[in-house]
């Protein structure tokens, strides 16, 4: 199994299925395309991706490309390793909470693109400050729902894909605090930042 990446300090698309793929146990390799770079085009993506952008897996003959539909895919081919909430009313929240993540929060985005070397404070916009309240209201509402440590118990998909907004909280400052998170809201977020896949990830960035 093979997985197509861009630059790990800066794809947060790239992320996320790597660290479910990461969860999965099963030995994969990766191919990194360096973004930010003339030559890092569209064209140098194609041979891998049929979308031009990455990430994309590659599982034998089959290649399955957006980040979700990776993670998706992994859920299925290793349901072993418990990518979803195992509950049906669980999941289809856990599900709707990526979803969420996967399509909005341009704002947050836009203005605090990640950057695992970065460390600042700094002024949020007040699109950028709904965006902030938005997340901290989901981690909030699904932390006292399930206990933690993670948004739904055990890490799953979902926290995958919070993994990146956590490293922005961290790039840019952000207070969650003023901006209506719970303490477990706030421990949550340095949670993410702390599992063995994230740290490899950041190691090798």
């Amino acid at each position: 199994m093979e997985i197509v990446i861009g630059t790990k300090a800066w794809s947060t698309w790239s992320l996320r299925p790597w660290l479910a793929l990461k969860r999965t146990g099963v030995a994969f390799t990766e191919t990194l395309v360096e973004l930010r770079k003339a030559e890092a085009t569209t064209a140098s993506i194609l041979p891998h991706s049929p979308s031009g952008l990455v990430p994309a897996l590659k599982d034998g003959d089959l290649t399955v490309w957006d980040s979700l539909a990776i993670c998706e895919y992994l859920a299925e081919r290793f349901p072993a390793a418990r990518l979803w909430p195992e509950d049906p009313a669980t999941r289809a929240v856990a599900r709707s909470v990526t979803a969420e993540m996967h399509s909005g929060f341009m704002n947050l985005r836009r203005d605090c693109p990640m950057d695992l070397a970065l460390r600042t404070t700094a002024e949020l916009s007040p699109e950028v400050a709904k965006d902030v309240r938005r997340i901290a209201q989901i981690w909030s509402e699904q932390l006292a729902r399930s206990g933690g440590p993670f948004l739904f118990g055990a890490w799953s998909i979902a926290d995958a894909f919070y993994t990146p907004v956590a490293t922005r909280f961290r790039s840019y400052g952000v207070d969650l605090a003023a901006h209506g998170a719970s303490a477990e809201a706030q421990a949550y977020r340095d949670a993410l930042l702390a599992t063995p896949e994230f740290l490899d990830w950041e190691a090798a960035a």
